[in-house]
């Protein structure tokens, strides 16, 4: 595929990512009102989409034969910037919203000194500043230092880290097991959505979705097992009965993000018996891989969205 065509797939997947997060997002809130705001929810959607894409992209090039390693890395290195960029001022605009919120006043009268001691003096307000300086050490690190073994790794733990931090200080905050489970389960999504996203956006001929895909599955047969056990664990935590699953807005949004999860799983199942093969063998191009995935990552953008909407849903 040529560059300027390359180019042109990246923006279209991006746009498709920005229309079904923002779609999915209006649906979760609609689902959960009144018990949470339309700002909130869409922006704690980006600031998530662009952590998982940051993670997924600084791991990616693991996946790679060692021989074949520095292509990814160079290839992942603008979308990489891009993503962690996003994230950071996402986490800038969600502290804000967060900081207004709990001050009661509106963005435009929160003042400067208001937002410090909210940042520094609460839980949420740390996870927030966390996230922030994790989210601008990545940028830095990818945009200023050589991508080297070490960068790549160091880059990884960082996004792992901003990640897990809002999930800490959420919902299960309270309960020592409650919130272990809830950031296993954000960082196993995270990873599994994330590095289908890096692999769409480097990855380009048959050999390489042949190398690549098959340690990508294994991968995600983890992580589909950490991200149920963590949900269940979680969501037995938050709910009080069954009913609570329609009668609530939180569980109205839980119950969508259970379907979501569920149908996306069936997927990826298929996609392990049908597609895996067919590429390991080389007889499935990278047009029909890149369409698979995109499939794929569509059901996972809905299912972060509703994912971000349940963690500001009161």
């Amino acid at each position: 595929m040529g560059g300027s065509a390359q180019v042109v797939t990246h923006r279209r997947a991006v746009a498709g990512a920005v229309l079904v997060t923002t779609s999915a997002s209006v649906v979760a809130w609609a689902l959960a009102y009144p018990a949470t705001s339309m700002a909130p929810a869409l922006t704690r959607a980006v600031a998530d989409g662009a952590a998982v894409v940051t993670l997924g992209l600084a791991a990616v090039p693991a996946l790679d034969a060692e021989r074949y390693r520095d292509e990814l890395v160079r290839r992942a290195t603008a979308p990489l910037v891009l993503a962690s960029a996003v994230w950071l001022v996402a986490e800038v605009v969600r502290l804000v919203l967060a900081g207004a919120e709990a001050a009661g006043v509106s963005t435009g009268r929160l003042g400067i000194r208001t937002a410090v001691d909210f940042a520094l003096d609460t839980a949420p307000g740390r996870a927030g500043l966390l996230t922030m300086i994790v989210a601008g050490a990545v940028c830095l690190l990818v945009a200023v230092v050589p991508r080297s073994g070490p960068a790549c790794v160091i880059a990884v733990g960082l996004a792992a880290v901003g990640v897990v931090g809002h999930p800490l200080t959420g919902h299960l905050s309270a309960s020592s097991w409650g919130g272990l489970a809830i950031a296993v389960h954000a960082l196993a999504a995270a990873v599994w959505c994330g590095v289908l996203a890096g692999i769409v956006l480097t990855v380009e001929h048959r050999g390489q979705w042949a190398r690549v895909l098959p340690r990508f599955s294994q991968l995600s047969l983890w992580c589909v097992t950490a991200l149920f056990a963590g949900g269940v664990v979680g969501a037995v935590g938050v709910l009080g009965r069954p009913a609570d699953l329609y009668a609530t807005g939180y569980g109205r949004v839980l119950t969508a993000k259970i379907v979501l999860t569920v149908a996306l799983t069936a997927l990826a199942w298929r996609n392990r018996t049908i597609w895996l093969p067919a590429a390991r063998a080389h007889r499935s191009t990278a047009v029909v891989s890149r369409s698979r995935a995109y499939t794929e990552l569509a059901l996972m953008a809905a299912a972060l969205a509703a994912a971000a909407a349940l963690a500001v849903t009161g």
